[in-house]
């Protein structure tokens, strides 16, 4: 009993007779460019507004609509981390909007527009203030 234990714990903690110089290197990150990412966050706006929003009331009918700004939101922040042309101050006013957004998806589901504690105006509010501060604040 005691060798069984002895070799599971080996095993586990990683000692082992093999080697991992065959492993290979994490690949690297695909970074989106800024104006890219910037470009693909505002057309989903775009197609949000162009679909019809979000009209219905009731809870649960707008969370793919919601779900489909995220990616973009989230795709537009990395490209913004990676900007070395301007400054986290920059930034500061879209990371605000963007913080919102995240805290509004949190909830995990749509509570509807008149529920208490709706979260579609911490998304969908947001992503609209976000796409008119790119506007006004486009990056150098």
């Amino acid at each position: 009993m005691g060798v069984v234990l002895a070799v599971t714990v080996a095993a586990v903690s990683g000692c082992s007779s093999s080697s991992n110089d065959d492993a290979k290197p994490a690949a690297k990150a695909k970074t989106v460019s800024l104006g890219a990412a910037t470009t693909k966050f505002q057309a989903a706006v775009e197609k949000f507004d162009t679909d019809g929003g979000c009209l219905e009331q009731e809870p649960g009918t707008c969370w793919k609509q919601m779900q489909a700004l995220m990616g973009p939101v989230r795709t537009l922040r990395t490209a913004m981390h990676a900007d070395k042309g301007t400054g986290p101050e920059f930034w500061s006013g879209a990371y605000v909007l963007i913080n919102k957004m995240e805290d509004g998806i949190a909830v995990g589901e749509d509570k509807g527009a008149t529920a208490f504690g709706t979260n579609r105006p911490a998304v969908l509010g947001s992503a609209h203030e976000l796409s008119r501060w790119l506007d006004a604040h486009p990056a150098k």
